[in-house]
C-alpha cells in the first residue's frame, strides 16, 4: 500500500501554505466560533481534496506554477468539505472525529450548527472573491448538492428497497460532487479548453465515488482509529450502504433487523458478521474498482508530468486503502 503521505510529497510546502492560510482564513469575530473552526482545524485531516485541486493546477497551469486563485480555491475547497462534516457530526449524533471530540458534543449541537452555516459563509464570501463567475457557478453547486444528498438520506433511512443507482446518486451529493466541481474549477482558472476541463471533472467524480464506497465498506469491515469516527455507524444511522445493499440479494435476514431499525443489543454487530458471510463486500470492491478505473481514463489522454502521475496514484491509493 502507497503512504498518503508519500503521494503528496511533491506538493508539501503548498500543502503547509495551505494549513497556515486556512487558520487565517476561518477567523471568526465571536470566541466561540473561532474556538469551534480552530478545533477543526487543529484535528488535521488528509486535507486530500484540496490535495487534488492544487494537482490539477498544477497539472493544467503554464510551466506547473500555481496561480493565487488555484491555492484560494483549495482552500475553500478544504472549508467546504469541514462544514459539511460538522453538519454530518450533528446529524448522524457522531461523537468523535479524526480522533477527537466532534464540534456539538465539544461546544452543543446549536454552536455546531452555527459554526457549519459560519464556514460555508466563509467560503461563499471568498469564492466570491475569485473573481471568476464561472467557478463562482461551479462550486456554489456543491453546497446545494449536499443538502440534496443529506436529504435523499434521511428519506431513505432504514429502507432496505433502495437501488444501488438511488445510493450511487446520494454518493455524488454527498461526496463526488465537491471533489469533480473543484477539479473542474481548478482547470477552468488554468483556462485550459473546456473538453480538458469536463476529462478532471469526470476525474474527480469518479474518484470520490470510489472514497465514498471504499468508506462505506471500511464502516463494516474497519476499525474506529482507521475510520476516525466509531465504526459501524452507517448502519447504526440507517444509512444503507452498497456492502449492504449487496449482502440483501443473499441473506435475507438482514431485512429483519433493518426493520427494527438495530435496535436489540447486539444487532449492529450481528448485521456486520452477516454482511461479511456474504459477498456483498466483494462486489463492493468490484464497484468501487470500476469508477477508480474510470477516474485513471480520464487522465489517459493527458500529457504526462508528476502532477498527472500524482493524481493516478491518489486513484490507486484509494483501492490500497481495502487491501
Amino acid at each position: 500500500m502507497v503512504a498518503s503521505t508519500r503521494i503528496f510529497t511533491p506538493i508539501k510546502e503548498d500543502l503547509n501554505i495551505l494549513n497556515s492560510n486556512l487558520k487565517k482564513m476561518v477567523g471568526a469575530r465571536h470566541p466561540i466560533l473561532y474556538a469551534a473552526a480552530e478545533h477543526l482545524f487543529t484535528a488535521g485531516g488528509k486535507r486530500i481534496r484540496p490535495s487534488i485541486v492544487l494537482l490539477v493546477a498544477k497539472a493544467t497551469a503554464p510551466h506547473n506554477i500555481l496561480k493565487s486563485e488555484h491555492r484560494r480555491l483549495a482552500e475553500i475547497t478544504e472549508i467546504i468539505h469541514t462544514a459539511s462534516l460538522v453538519h454530518d457530526d450533528v446529524l448522524d449524533d457522531c461523537n468523535t472525529r479524526r480522533g477527537i471530540q466532534t464540534v456539538h458534543s465539544t461546544f452543543s449541537t446549536k454552536i455546531a450548527v452555527l459554526a457549519g452555516d459560519f464556514l460555508f459563509a466563509q467560503s461563499s464570501w471568498y469564492l466570491a472573491n475569485l473573481g471568476d463567475l464561472e467557478v463562482v457557478k461551479i462550486i456554489s453547486k456543491v453546497i446545494t448538492d449536499f443538502a440534496e444528498g443529506e436529504v435523499r438520506q434521511s428519506l431513505t433511512s432504514f429502507d432496505p428497497d433502495i437501488s444501488i443507482d438511488n445510493y450511487m446518486e446520494k454518493s455524488f451529493y454527498k461526496t463526488a460532487s465537491l471533489i469533480a466541481a473543484s477539479c473542474k474549477g481548478a482547470a477552468t482558472i488554468s483556462n485550459i479548453d473546456t473538453s480538458s476541463q469536463h476529462d478532471f471533472y469526470l476525474y474527480g467524480k469518479h474518484l470520490g465515488l470510489a472514497f465514498q464506497i471504499i468508506d462505506d465498506i471500511l464502516d463494516v469491515t474497519g476499525s474506529t482509529e482507521l475510520l476516525g469516527k466509531p465504526a459501524g455507524s452507517d448502519l447504526k444511522n440507517g444509512n444503507l450502504t452498497a456492502p449492504i445493499l449487496f449482502a440483501l440479494d443473499e441473506c435475507p435476514e438482514l431485512y429483519h433487523l433493518i426493520d427494527r431499525e438495530f435496535q436489540n443489543s447486539g444487532d449492529n454487530q450481528k448485521a456486520i458478521q452477516l454482511i461479511q458471510q456474504t459477498s456483498g463486500i466483494q462486489k463492493a470492491q468490484d464497484l468501487a474498482r470500476e469508477h477508480a478505473q474510470t477516474s485513471l481514463e480520464a487522465l489517459s489522454n493527458k500529457y504526462e508530468c508528476e502532477a498527472i502521475h500524482t493524481l493516478k496514484l491518489i486513484s490507486n491509493y484509494v483501492i490500497d486503502r481495502i487491501n
